[in-house]
């Protein structure tokens, strides 16, 4: 049954979410609701049942519930980012900044909290997939000896070491990359590179994205050259 839909949507070339949820009905009704509105896509209950239809056919979306009971939705998202070039989003109880944090920590583009409107996440779902074609269009980018690769998605250097990137780091250091080390400001980084209206952006979590990347890279060992001016802006030069 899975395959034969896989397969018939590919055929109709609709675009492919996969939602990874404990909750049978409200797997159900996300589905419905986004179905309506030409998101198409399957629902999994478990991190299993995900894997094998992710391994049949990959998913330009992935939807998770942190509160898995056999691999919560955290370890699937880490698993993905480190592995996978995808766009991910947490739906999940937990609302509090520690647990968006932990979200975005592990690799989460979005994060939205339950009860979800399905027009936010659909709206959140095209957007993600619009900032992730935009940015596949560049092959890659140069800056003071970095390369962004294979369609963006890898950060490296000159002495060869490499970090995955997440589709919102690879689309925040590409605006960058194309500044040749001026300053881009901050407003121009939440509508240009995250596609987020500036006047609903939650501020704070720029600094979240930087943060994040700056740590992944550290223990990457590599020196990342991201600076911050406070309250205007991020340049990338050495």
């Amino acid at each position: 049954m899975i395959r034969e839909k896989l397969e018939r949507d590919e055929v109709l070339g609709s675009p492919i979410v996969y939602l990874v949820d404990g909750d049978e009905k409200f797997r159900e009704e996300i589905l419905k609701g986004l179905s309506g509105m030409g998101v198409s896509g399957l629902g999994f209950a478990s991190a299993a049942a995900f894997y094998r239809a992710y391994a049949a056919k990959r998913a330009e979306i992935i939807i998770l519930d942190t509160g898995l009971t056999e691999e919560s939705g955290l370890s699937i998202a880490a698993h993905l980012r480190a592995t996978q070039s995808v766009g991910i989003i947490m739906v999940t109880a937990q609302g509090d900044i520690d647990a968006r944090v932990e979200g975005f920590n592990a690799g989460a583009d979005a994060y939205l909290v339950k009860p979800v409107d399905v027009r936010e996440l659909s709206a959140t779902v095209t957007a993600l997939r619009n900032r992730l074609s935009r940015s596949g269009a560049s092959l890659s980018h140069s800056a003071f000896g970095w390369l962004l690769v294979d369609g963006g998605w890898v950060l490296t250097n000159n002495r060869g070491q490499k970090l995955r990137l997440t589709s919102t780091e690879r689309c925040l250091l590409d605006r960058l990359f194309v500044a040749c080390g001026e300053l881009v400001e901050r407003k121009v980084l939440v509508e240009e590179a995250l596609g987020q209206d500036v006047f609903e952006f939650n501020d704070a979590h720029l600094n979240t994205i930087v943060a994040r990347l700056r740590k992944r890279a550290m223990r990457a060992g590599m020196d990342l050259p991201l600076h911050t001016i406070r309250g205007r802006g991020f340049f990338f030069a050495d």
